[in-house]
């Protein structure tokens, strides 16, 4: 059974950054597509950034694009979700996913395994 466990989250000024990591246990690791996920009060889980197995594609939403960057370590089994430049609509529980697949995907509803969550709080 795949565990997932993040860490990093935090409070943060508006314009600070963040790290957050995730370590995933199993031997699929290297195998699968990986996710960074957040879910804020009030509104739907959405996807953040997601990394194909190699880490040689990746994908933003529109929202972090050119703040925030997704890497992933295979010999460590863990993947990064690197933020810079916060804002306080950043501010929101995040969760890393495995992928159902190589490919990452979009969709928050094809992730299969999930962490369980860490609280990232951006002040103004």
């Amino acid at each position: 059974q795949v565990q997932l466990v993040e860490s990093g989250g935090g409070l943060v000024q508006a314009g600070g950054s963040l790290r957050l990591s995730c370590a995933v246990s199993g031997d699929a690791f290297s195998r699968l597509a990986m996710g960074w996920l957040r879910q804020a009060p009030g509104k739907e889980r959405a996807i953040v950034a997601a990394i194909s197995w190699s880490g040689g594609s990746t994908y933003y939403a529109d929202s972090v694009k050119g703040r925030f960057t997704i890497s992933r370590d295979n010999a460590k089994n863990t993947v990064y979700l690197q933020m810079n430049s916060l804002k306080p609509e950043d501010t929101a529980v995040y969760y890393c996913a495995t992928g159902p697949r190589s490919y990452f995907t979009a969709s928050p509803r094809e992730y299969v395994s999930w962490g369980q969550g860490t609280q990232v709080t951006v002040s103004s």
